[in-house]
């Protein structure tokens, strides 16, 4: 006797097929309901040589047959499939301890698993996944072998005659490629520009301001450097400068031209929010994310009594332990941070009296070797090998080695700029008109 049954199946792709064989009805209608359940297509044979039969007229997945049936038993029946069906995978169930029936399927029959009876619903479901999982893997794996085959084969064949073509298409593909790092390269400068030009936002009102952002910037990239932090890491302290204070876009101008020794408490808590409001404003861009949370602990100080969440020595991050150290530097020069304007001696004796307390004794020492290292300027020129210029003395085709800043802090052209006429006329235009004398950096080994 022969039965199938398929279970509902709302996918597009055909459900699995079972086969189960047993001399037993009752088994197989135990067998195809539980396996009905789980979605699987269900077919059932009372005999091998019906078992035989059925395999004959349907594509079948996976076989499960009852080791003592007459005429055939299991180990026959299963060797059977292994012949003529290799593919279909193949599991024993045996109510018996009969080891020798059990070897003698497994060696014949070459099964995947055998299964005792009584079983266990959830094991045998189990077994079955697993096998069918592995069975469709060994599937992938012969087919995308047989592809790479025929495709080697087929390369083979082409090699010959397509030498030429491959060569003009490699040329080509070395041309994207070289274009497409360029357009990198650009949209990477760009990307950089576009901080700059927002971190001068906040700094076209004015007062103490104007220039600080940049200024941080550039010291904790030095530190950065000096502590031996990697490029990424170094980038994301260098962007983090230049958009510290873009949480205080929203002060109002008392807020903003207040001192913070001077502040009172409305406008302390105040104040004190700006980071957090800055890290919220970051948050949507992917790429700044580890920006934002260096501008979001900047106020914590090393010896955990900081803010926003009193985070304690190496629990700060260290872009966020350069970037304090470096503002407070600056604020003090500016008269942020104190009644009055500190001398850069002095703002430097109050970051060695904090150190420990407010600021990372290791930062700290970077610092100060940064500080008595070669001059800024002297060092700028050896690593990039420029000249400064006058604006009437541009020429066609320099190439900017730093950011071209107005006296006002006012950001013109950023760095890498390659000079043409219309940018030379208009810089001309804005030094004349304004009243000043403009300086250009001008970077040597690109210069036309």
């Amino acid at each position: 006797m022969t039965e199938a049954s398929t279970a509902p199946d709302t996918r597009k792709t055909k459900a699995p097929t079972i086969l189960c064989v047993d001399d037993e009805p009752n088994i197989l209608s135990s067998l195809r309901r539980l396996f009905r359940t789980k979605g699987y297509q269900v077919l059932v044979a009372e005999s091998g040589k019906a078992g035989l039969a059925l395999l004959e007229t349907e594509s079948v997945d996976l076989v499960i047959s009852d080791m003592r049936m007459p005429e055939m038993d299991g180990a026959k029946f299963l060797e059977q499939v292994r012949v003529r069906w290799p593919d279909t995978v193949r599991l024993l169930l045996t109510g018996y301890s009969d080891i020798s029936s059990i070897i003698d399927a497994i060696n014949r029959g070459e099964i995947y698993r055998y299964i005792t009876k009584p079983w266990d619903d959830n094991d045998i479901v189990l077994i079955v996944r697993h096998a069918l999982e592995r069975q469709a893997l060994e599937q992938e794996k012969k087919r995308l072998e047989a592809l790479t085959l025929s495709q080697n084969e087929e390369l083979k064949t082409l090699n010959a005659s397509l030498e030429a073509k491959v060569e003009a298409r490699t040329a080509e593909l070395r041309i994207a490629n070289e274009s497409l790092l360029g357009a990198n390269e650009k949209l990477k400068s760009s990307f950089v520009t576009s901080i700059k030009v927002f971190s001068t936002l906040i700094e076209m009102r004015g007062g103490s301001l104007a220039g600080h952002s940049r200024r941080v910037a550039d010291l904790s990239r030095r530190i950065g450097f000096q502590l031996k932090l990697d490029n990424k890491q170094v980038q994301e302290i260098f962007v983090a400068g230049l958009l510290h204070e873009i949480g205080k876009v929203g002060f109002a101008d008392e807020l903003l031209n207040t001192p913070v020794p001077m502040m009172i408490t409305r406008q302390l808590d105040a104040y004190r929010k700006h980071t957090v409001r800055a890290e919220q404003l970051l948050m949507p861009l992917q790429d700044l994310q580890g920006a934002a949370e260096i501008i979001g602990a900047q106020l914590e100080r090393f010896d955990g009594a900081g803010f926003p969440e009193r985070l304690l020595e190496h629990n700060i991050p260290i872009g966020a332990r350069i970037l304090a150290l470096t503002s407070d530097y600056d604020n003090l020069q500016t008269g942020t941070l104190s009644q009055r304007r500190l001398n850069p001696e002095e703002a430097k004796a109050v970051i060695v009296q904090s150190s420990g307390k407010r600021y990372d004794p290791e930062v700290v020492n970077a610092f100060l070797t940064v500080l008595g290292g070669i001059p800024r300027e002297e060092a700028e020129r050896e690593r990039t090998g420029e000249i400064t210029v006058a604006a009437r003395d541009l020429q066609v085709g320099m190439v900017l080695s730093r950011d071209l800043i107005s006296p006002s802090g006012l950001l013109m052209l950023s760095a890498d700029h390659t000079l043409d006429e219309r940018l030379i006329r208009k810089i001309m235009n804005f030094e004349k008109s304004g009243g000043l004398q403009l300086t250009a950096h001008i970077r040597l080994d690109r210069r036309t």
